[in-house]
């Protein structure tokens, strides 16, 4: 089974030509051979509205099973990524950003700086992840090996997750 996935990459410069996005394609090469297909990306201003707008609209498409967002989750005072994401949510997924932090924290002590957040809004997945290209390479890389049956129990499609006796 193939998903639908969308980019956001949340950035002022970047959204406004100022600094080259080197995210997209840095999540285009990691997603290549896989199942997830990225069907959707967009470079915007870190601006909490602008940034729950977006998301509201993926989530109502019904073809989007995942939303990715890079950039936004630091301490800095433009970084509204989890604050805009959680106006989104249903329920929180914490167990993502809590996978995250902790694989990040092996490259860089700076991973535990990140406020990242992960929850579902009606049958997508959101998942906050920092700004660097390194970054969703390395995010990424630490979820594919599950995100295929999240989505599959997100969507009602997974068999039995126990899988033992």
């Amino acid at each position: 089974m193939s998903f639908q996935i969308a980019l956001l990459v949340l950035s002022d410069s970047r959204s406004a030509g100022e600094r080259e996005d080197k995210v997209i394609p840095a999540c285009q090469e990691i997603l290549q051979d896989t199942d997830l297909h990225l069907a959707h990306t967009a470079i915007i201003p870190d601006d909490r509205q602008t940034i729950v707008q977006e998301l509201r609209r993926l989530v109502l498409n019904p073809n989007v099973s995942l939303v990715i967002t890079a950039g936004g989750t630091g301490l800095a005072p433009r970084d509204n990524a989890p604050e805009a994401t959680q106006e989104v949510i249903e329920r929180p997924a914490p167990g993502f950003a809590e996978l995250l932090r902790l694989k990040g924290f092996e490259h860089t002590p700076k991973a535990m700086l990140s406020r990242g957040v992960a929850g579902i809004a009606g049958q997508t997945l959101i998942i906050n992840m920092p700004g660097s290209p390194k970054a969703v390479r390395e995010g990424l890389g630490t979820l594919l090996p599950i995100l295929p049956h999240a989505l599959e129990t997100l969507l009602g499609m997974a068999s039995e997750c126990a899988g033992g006796t």
